[in-house]
């Protein structure tokens, strides 16, 4: 049984930081692009980062570059989402999602639907 679990989520005021994470189990995930998602309430959920299966090539969303980095630990089955910076509009819960294919193109790797098996959500909240 293929499962994701994110952890890490709180409050913070505006300009700190929190880390996620997402471990998962059941699934051979290190071969897979895995990326983060986030939905805030009344709005659909929208891409926030992804990363490739080795690690070293990661996508952002406009709205998040420079302040929040993926990474992933393969050995460990888990992936990262570190949050820097953080706004108001950054409020959100956060999924954890592994991809259906090993690659993407970077302009689809942030498209949820390419996206096979989610976590439960972890929640974010920003307060100014």
């Amino acid at each position: 049984q293929v499962q994701l679990v994110e952890s890490g989520g709180g409050s913070v005021q505006a300009g700190g930081s929190l880390g996620l994470s997402c471990a998962t189990s059941g699934y051979t995930s290190s071969g897979y692009c895995m990326g983060w998602f986030r939905q805030a309430p009344g709005k659909e959920r929208e891409g926030v980062a992804a990363i490739y299966p080795g690690g070293s090539s990661t996508v952002y969303a406009d709205s998040v570059k420079g302040r929040f980095t993926i990474s992933r630990d393969n050995a460990k089955k888990t992936l990262y989402l570190q949050m820097n910076s953080l706004k108001p509009e950054d409020t959100a819960m956060y999924y954890c999602a592994v991809a259906n294919n090993r690659w993407l193109r970077p302009d689809m790797i942030l498209d949820q639907l390419q996206y096979r098996y989610w976590g439960q959500g972890t929640q974010v909240t920003v307060s100014s």
